[in-house]
């Protein structure tokens, strides 16, 4: 497999349904562009029309999925103080707790929310997290289902016909951009893209009583009880800035970040919540040939904060990073002898872009 990368940013020719035009720019170019031109107003006219079209609940008018981080956090204070609506904030407890993320979210609801923190069942979790590490090299799989599944439950017992999450990624970072102009989406775009078309395979392999299995499975018919649930991205209503939502979290929900930088890039403020993140970035390295500061320097280069020259810089400096300081607390979670657990890790590196010597090598390098 050949790799090459964006003209204009750093995005790679190997991440997942991206596309170029004929100058070698990628989609998310293209579309940061794209970006430009829309009329926000209008979206906007839009987002208020469905605030307020929710009238099934008296008390909340929608739900945001937050995390203690910058975007939820922003996302529900720019509904409390922009559309003077207050959200019922949820949050679905993640496996392997950061102390930092722990304390993000009782900053945030001190800021002034009413939340829930959801806990799925511990064993339940475990057993689908280390069903995604091994057979999709997802590490928390099973923790991303029940962001959604979850937070529908949520909404379907307090008659909230409303969710909002925080962006599209595959509009904003280059992915199937098929739906950038739909503000609604559904169940099938959750499991297409977020949860990779391996949701009901992945279920069936755990095979969970009934009662485990419950923050992990959408509500059937009969449960939903007639209630029409709308899932909506923010990204849609206004143009998409992560570090615009870090500095508005920070100033008004308490966001604390990292003293030093998160592990496999340059940035300190996002994805503090759980350890698992950085084995889930370097697994996308070794699967495609980008970490963690590609990401970030993508982001950063189209919104005008650096230039490609010195993002391929941090790129070549930051994404190269194993988190082996990690591998005997990941193996204890999984319940793996560390030889298996490698094992897992050399099954999903991709051999046409690396090589193991004493540890995964690129074979490339950023131009």
């Amino acid at each position: 497999m050949k790799i090459f990368w964006c003209k204009k940013c750093v995005v790679a020719s190997t991440r997942p349904r991206v596309t170029f035009d004929s100058g070698g720019v990628c989609s998310a170019c293209q579309w940061a562009e794209e970006k430009k031109k829309i009329n926000w107003d209008e979206r906007q006219k839009q987002l208020d029309k469905l605030l307020s079209s929710q009238k099934s609940n008296t008390n909340f008018k929608c739900i945001t999925a937050v995390s203690g981080g910058k975007d939820g956090s922003y996302i529900s204070h720019s509904l409390k103080t922009k559309k003077n609506i207050k959200p019922l904030a949820v949050t679905i407890r993640p496996p392997l707790e950061q102390e930092i993320g722990k304390k993000n979210i009782v900053n945030f609801v001190n800021s002034g929310f009413q939340h829930i923190h959801v806990t799925p069942d511990v064993s339940a979790m475990q057993k689908l997290d280390k069903l995604g590490f091994t057979q999709l090299g997802h590490p928390y799989y099973g923790w991303l289902i029940s962001v959604h599944t979850a937070v529908i439950r949520i909404a379907n017992e307090f008659n909230i016909n409303l969710i909002f999450y925080s962006e599209d990624g595959e509009v904003e970072y280059g992915g199937d951009a098929k739906f950038k102009n739909n503000g609604l989406y559904n169940i099938d775009y959750q499991q297409s893209n977020y949860l990779e078309g391996n949701y009901k395979r992945i279920m069936e392999m755990a095979n969970l009583s009934k009662e485990s299995a419950y923050w992990f499975t959408y509500p059937d018919k009969d449960e939903l009880k007639n209630n029409k649930i709308q899932l909506t991205h923010w990204s849609y209503y206004e143009p998409w800035d992560p570090y615009r939502n870090y500095e508005v979290a920070k100033k008004e929900c308490g966001l604390e970040e990292n003293e030093t930088f998160n592990e496999g890039t340059y940035t300190n403020f996002g994805q503090t919540d759980q350890k698992l993140y950085f084995l889930h970035v370097y697994l996308m390295y070794l699967k495609f040939g980008f970490g963690r500061a590609t990401m970030d320097a993508g982001i950063d280069v189209r919104r005008g904060a650096m230039t490609r020259e010195q993002a391929v810089q941090l790129v070549k400096m930051y994404d190269d990073c194993h988190p082996e300081d990690y591998y005997d607390e990941y193996c204890d979670y999984y319940k793996m002898k560390k030889s298996d657990f490698i094992d897992v890790i050399d099954k999903f590196a991709n051999k046409d872009l690396f090589e193991k010597k004493n540890r995964w090598e690129p074979k490339f390098e950023i131009k």
